[in-house]
């Protein structure tokens, strides 16, 4: 990252975690919460996570009620894919456990515009683009993911649930497509030396292997071999989880989960809140799969948190991570 690009990068982070409060951190950064009311056989019974932080959240919107993300800085006020999704998934759990209509019409718009911003990229593969620069990750507009692809597949197979309206179910058979192709067919697949499939969040010059976008699209596939009973869904579901179980170890770093797997130097720790989240989600693919390591790893990192010197050292390699490379 050059100078004036650091510049920019710092004071972002000032005005999002200092000046305002209300920015797209106050989206992402809820309590993770597994939703215990749902029949995880079942999508039509509401998703896996609560998400009901998300489906709380008070803008900004645009003139159709769909939820903008303000990153400050350069990047601004855009639409997030993922978090249109996020919190679709949270008033669909909000409708199914409050049976209010109002729920149920603000999750069909999140989904209805699902369907209308499914895009083609480069390769002519479906995909929820990103428009704007993310320079996090060094990631140059436009681009997509494999966390959005799975979250928007998730919320579309709700929707088409509750209202049997095949264009839900259409355009997340297209969004799945993605799962198929690898990155340089422009897909979100990565296959690396041992054969392990990989859904990858960020796709640039590296791969990162990023924990929860993986764990959050393996459930789109899920949810998809649910409905459809695809036999191709459920083989693509279950190379999948076999990567997780053969890599979830080298997540651990014997104090703290990592964030994902960059190939840096210096590794990229967890922040408190997304080791939370790896909680909540292997908890969760235990559920799913009666896999025991998932529940073994769950169980041990929480017992990383209940240590204050485990969260300080995490927190303070999490800042020199910062400081070094983005």
């Amino acid at each position: 990252m050059n100078l004036k690009n650091r510049f920019n990068y710092y004071k972002r982070l000032i005005e999002t975690y200092i000046i305002s409060p209300k920015s797209h951190i106050s989206f992402w950064h809820e309590k993770p919460s597994i939703n215990e009311d749902m029949d995880f056989e079942n999508p039509a019974s509401g998703y896996y996570m609560t998400f009901f932080d998300k489906s709380m959240y008070s803008g900004p919107f645009d003139n159709n009620g769909i939820p903008l993300l303000d990153y400050k800085g350069k990047i601004g006020i855009q639409y997030n894919p993922t978090g249109i999704s996020q919190y679709a998934l949270g008033m669909n759990n909000r409708y199914l456990k409050e049976n209010n209509d109002k729920y149920r019409e603000i999750f069909l718009n999140q989904c209805d515009w699902l369907v209308n911003n499914l895009e083609r990229n480069e390769k002519g593969i479906y995909v929820w683009i990103y428009h704007f620069d993310w320079n996090y990750s060094k990631t140059s507009k436009p681009w997509y993911s494999a966390l959005a692809q799975g979250c928007g597949i998730s919320s579309l197979i709700r929707a088409y649930i509750i209202t049997k309206d095949v264009r839900y179910l259409e355009t997340a058979m297209k969004a799945f497509i993605s799962f198929t192709k690898t990155i340089k067919e422009g897909g979100v697949t990565y296959i690396d030396d041992e054969g392990n499939i990989w859904f990858e969040e960020e796709i640039n010059e590296f791969y990162s292997h990023i924990l929860n976008g993986f764990i959050w699209a393996i459930w789109g596939i899920y949810d998809l071999y649910l409905i459809t009973k695809n036999n191709d869904v459920k083989m693509l579901y279950d190379k999948a989880v076999m990567t997780l179980e053969k890599n979830i170890h080298k997540y651990d770093v014997g104090y703290w989960s990592l964030y994902g797997l960059y190939p840096l130097r210096f590794k990229m720790i967890s922040s408190p809140f997304y080791h939370s989240l790896h909680i909540v989600q292997l908890r969760i693919m235990y559920k799913l799969t009666k896999k025991e390591i998932f529940n073994y790893y769950a169980n041990k990192w929480e017992n990383y948190k209940r240590s204050i010197y485990n969260r300080s050292r995490a927190l303070l390699e999490k800042i020199i991570f910062k400081l070094l490379y983005f």
